[in-house]
Formats: structure tokens, C-alpha cells, sequence
């Protein structure tokens, strides 16, 4: 159950975070002609998923330094905080290739930019484990080059689902932070703490992203 679990996490971490690389593959590729578009899109998303899967093991490994597992949490809860207030269009600015290869090259770097949130999101939800990175990151691959426009529209029309997404990053972000060996510690005899800990970044990620939503209706009105 808990391989399952944590699966199901990483399914939904990709599909609320790999929109926005999607959005960076299709504005490199725009200028291409339509023969060599497709190609790009999906020879670009293979290469961006293998450096994603390079960057997702280094994290792996780095999250077994003591204080980083705390510390990643910390940031995780800060992402998840930032993609349900943000109204910015990330990689809009990116510049069109005008060749294959060029295409490749700017799809590659920008994903490998942008998509450190997926990977500090993934790594996370993993707790370790290599299998399910792998499992992840093959589910992550059709949702980038052929679902992730359909699940932008979706989000548009249906904003709560997006906050699906950041209840899914903060709750990953709180399993980090009391799975961190001396927090862990401390905590194994107050299981209760354990759940106010989950309650404080869930609720503290989702309150505050509402609070921030609203404020500019309230200006407005």
C-alpha cells in the first residue's frame, strides 16, 4: 500500500507539474515545420526525462545527507505554496529553435531548468526508491508530449483541481520533513505531533495560497 500510495503521488505531481514543461517543449518547437514538430516535441520530451531521471537519482542520493531531507521538505512546501498563487506564464519567453537539433537542445535545457520542482517533488515522494522514480518518470513521458494541454484546459475550467495538486505537494513536503531521521526520531514516540505536523504545512500551504487568491478579488471589489 504504501508503494501504491506513493505512486499515486508521483502520478499526481506529474500531472500538475509537468503542464508548464509541456508549454516550454511546444514554444520551442513552434517555428519548425509540421514534419519535424512531432519529432522534436517527442525526441525532445525522451531526452528532457532522461536528464530529468539523471537529476531525480542525484537528488535521491543528496536527500540522504543529514538536514536536507528537512530542508527539501521545507522547499517542496514553498513550491506547492507558489503553484497555487502564481499567475505567471512560465517559459513564455522562451525563443523558438529554428532547427531539429536546436529544438532538442532548447527543449532539454529549459525542462532541466524548470522541471526542478517536479524533480525535488518525485525524489520526494519516492522515499528512496529508485523503482518507483523509474515508474514515475515513464508515466511522466505520454502526460508531457500528449496529455499535459488537455490537463492545463482542465485545470483552467476547473481551478479546484489545481489545489488537488498542491494538497498532494504538501502533503509529499510533510512526509519529508517528519520522515527526516532526527525529526523522525523524535517523533516516534508522539505519534500525535507526527499528524499536527502534517495538519500545520497541509493546512498552513492551502490556507495561505486562499488568503493570497483572494486578496485581489477583494481589491477589485
Amino acid at each position: 500500500m504504501d508503494f501504491l500510495s506513493s505512486l499515486a503521488a508521483i502520478v499526481v505531481i506529474d500531472l500538475v507539474l509537468a503542464g508548464d514543461n509541456a508549454v516550454v517543449i511546444a514554444l520551442a518547437a513552434r517555428q519548425l515545420p509540421p514534419a519535424l514538430q512531432r519529432r522534436a516535441i517527442v525526441w525532445g520530451a525522451v531526452g528532457a526525462v532522461v536528464v530529468r531521471a539523471s537529476l531525480t537519482v542525484g537528488v535521491l542520493w543528496l536527500l540522504q545527507v543529514p538536514g536536507l531531507m528537512l530542508a527539501g521538505g521545507a522547499l517542496l512546501a514553498w513550491i506547492a505554496y507558489r503553484l497555487l498563487t502564481s499567475s505567471d506564464d512560465k517559459g513564455r519567453d522562451i525563443a523558438p529553435a529554428v532547427g531539429f537539433w536546436a529544438a532538442m537542445r532548447t527543449i532539454v535545457i529549459a525542462d532541466a531548468v524548470m522541471g526542478m520542482d517536479n524533480v525535488l517533488a518525485v525524489a520526494g515522494a519516492a522515499h528512496g526508491s529508485v523503482l518507483l522514480v523509474v515508474i514515475g518518470l515513464l508515466i511522466s513521458i505520454p502526460i508531457v508530449v500528449w496529455g499535459s494541454t488537455l490537463i492545463l484546459k482542465w485545470i483552467e475550467r476547473v481551478p479546484s483541481l489545481l489545489y488537488i495538486g498542491g494538497t498532494v505537494l504538501a502533503w509529499t513536503a510533510a512526509s519529508m520533513i517528519t520522515g527526516e531521521p532526527r525529526v523522525e526520531a523524535e517523533l516516534a514516540s508522539r505519534p500525535v505531533f507526527r499528524t499536527l505536523v502534517y495538519l500545520a504545512v497541509i493546512g498552513g500551504v492551502l490556507g495561505l495560497a486562499l488568503l493570497k487568491n483572494r486578496k485581489p478579488a477583494t481589491e477589485v471589489a
